[in-house]
């Protein structure tokens, strides 16, 4: 092995702790050259735990946000707050959601039916 690959290797590989947690603490210099951010994609390949950089691509939620809220008159500045405040505002509701249907599948919650969500025809 030469010098060079020796000195990528020793750069490239780290061993690190795993916390009681299952959490571990991902080594400075990786975050940085890799741009991480507050959320990565993790994923199963080949028997290894892989992480990296999330990207994600505009959601048709995104674009429906904007669409509301440029139809409701903002633009600039505001129009990036308010963007925002909505984006959290589904991203709260989506977790709920898949919190509901976890808590639904596990037998803790019962499921509701259709007369539950738009009432009985009677």
């Amino acid at each position: 092995m030469s010098a060079n690959a020796a000195e990528r290797d020793i750069m490239d590989r780290k061993i690190i702790s795993v916390s009681k947690k299952r959490q571990i603490t991902i080594p400075l210099q990786f975050y940085k050259h890799l741009g991480l951010e507050n959320e990565v994609e993790c994923f199963l390949e080949d028997g290894r735990i892989v992480i990296q950089p999330l990207h994600r691509e505009p959601s048709e939620f995104s674009v429906e946000i904007l669409k509301d809220l440029v139809s409701q008159g903002y633009s600039g500045d505001e129009l990036v707050k308010q963007f925002e405040v909505q984006s959290k505002n589904i991203k709260r509701a989506v977790t709920n959601m898949l919190e509901e249907a976890d808590a639904i599948a596990a037998g803790e919650k019962e499921a509701a039916n259709f007369d539950d969500i738009f009432g009985s025809e009677d």
